[in-house]
């Protein structure tokens, strides 16, 4: 029974790391009004932990954000923006299993 007990700990500490998704976002960062902003804006994005790919479209107005749902959070990357002058609201987001 011990065994059992232990065994079954064991798995699901270890299946956990595996049950954190890559979820990727887009933002409307009406902001941008240079070609210059896109940098800030992925700069700023960047810095976010658990963040892991950033795109960011000038034209359009948006960033593209991936990012580990375990270590941060939509609302985390939004507020990366806003600091660095930029608000953000989400456009649309996507779940992606890694």
């Amino acid at each position: 029974m011990r065994k059992s007990l232990i065994t079954a700990v064991l798995f699901t500490l270890f299946s956990m790391p595996a049950l954190a998704a890559q979820k990727t976002v887009t933002l409307s960062v009406p902001g941008m009004t240079c070609s210059a902003c896109p940098i800030t804006v992925k700069a700023a994005l960047k810095r976010v932990d658990g963040v892991s790919s950033v795109q960011v479209r000038y034209e359009e107005r948006d960033a593209t954000v991936t990012f580990d749902d375990d270590k941060t959070s939509v609302d985390a990357i939004t507020q990366a923006t806003t600091n660095a002058g930029y608000p953000s609201t989400l456009k649309q987001s996507g779940a992606k299993q890694e």
